[in-house]
């Protein structure tokens, strides 16, 4: 068992020297991709959504949560903010593949 967690901690420390990174921070989600899930469940569109998907889910949700329907202006930024993101997100897969 001792062998076990000496390796364990030689490999934590090899993995740290390596990439500047310890082992289990790759298995943490980054923040932005984390922003990106909430946005895609605010929104209700899948990961793949595309930017006439995400406008349109935009749209229906800030028709739902608008203060003049008996929403609040913190429901419609919130709204805004979301598609923000995904719409970065897109923006940030077109500048890749170019």
């Amino acid at each position: 068992m001792g062998k076990l967690i000496t390796l364990a901690l030689l490999g934590s420390l090899a993995c740290r020297l390596l990439t500047g990174h310890w082992p289990w921070q790759f298995w943490q989600k980054s923040e932005r991709s984390q922003k990106e899930a909430q946005a895609r469940a605010l929104l209700g569109v899948a990961q793949a959504a595309t930017r006439a998907e995400i406008a349109d889910a935009t749209r229906r949700l800030i028709v739902r949560v608008h203060p003049d329907r008996g929403g609040s202006n913190q429901a419609v930024h919130a709204a805004t903010a979301a598609r923000d993101v995904l719409i970065a997100r897109l923006d940030r897969i077109e500048a890749d593949a170019k």
